[in-house]
């Protein structure tokens, strides 16, 4: 699936995007998930294990277009960068955004720059040299009409702003629905959940996004 207001593709972290509500918001185990082989995953336990700590390899894969590796080999790339690790107890950490760059950078070729501070006003500069933005905020953006419960722990790739550059549309790994994948939000909504941090990744090859149109 595309987004009509830019070339990148939509994608959700877990393989068949309408368990993506049962899953994150139902309790559904992913290993259910009927779609789990395109991701690339080497078994059901495998996907299971770890689609729910994906979203940056999703963002990645989106901002990387239609001709993007499937998600668990670009997660092999990270691994072998040190953008993820396990801890003695298996816990899964990352993403790791210095590494993250630098697999990004070396291997596909797309400047990346980590950004630790980075004001929300600040990214409309990002998107108008031609970048995209992968975000830090709460999962819980999906559900902008709530209160925000926190800051980062989820990231969501920043595509455009809204012509009025009162806006920022962005895709949401974790989107429950079309509304939530591809989505826009005012910047002062968007900045409720907003960790002030991510990396931006250099010109795409695919031509043609930037500002979409006003909200």
């Amino acid at each position: 699936m595309t987004c009509a207001l830019c070339p990148l593709p939509v994608h959700t972290q877990f393989a068949t995007a309408e368990l993506v509500g049962a899953i994150v918001e139902g309790g559904l185990d992913p290993a259910e998930d009927p779609g789990w082989a395109e991701s690339g995953a080497g078994s059901r336990e495998e996907y299971a294990r770890w689609a729910g700590h994906l979203c940056g390899m999703t963002c990645l894969r989106m901002a990387l277009g239609a001709d993007a590796p499937p998600l668990f080999e670009l997660r092999d790339g990270a691994l072998k960068y040190g953008a993820y690790t396990e801890d003695v107890e298996g816990v899964i950490r990352g993403l790791v955004y210095t590494p993250f760059a630098e697999y990004v950078s070396e291997v596909y070729g797309r400047e990346a720059t980590v950004h630790r501070h980075l004001e929300v006003d600040e990214i409309p500069e990002l998107l108008d040299a031609g970048r995209t933005v992968l975000a830090s905020v709460h999962y819980g953006i999906r559900h902008p009409e709530r209160p925000a419960p926190g800051r980062g722990g989820h990231l969501v790739l920043v595509t455009a702003r809204t012509a009025n550059g009162a806006g920022l549309h962005f895709h949401n790994p974790s989107g429950t629905d079309a509304g939530t994948r591809a989505a826009v939000l005012p910047t002062a909504e968007f900045e409720r959940f907003f960790a002030g941090r991510g990396v931006s990744l250099g010109a795409a090859e695919v031509p043609g996004w930037g500002a979409g149109p006003e909200a």
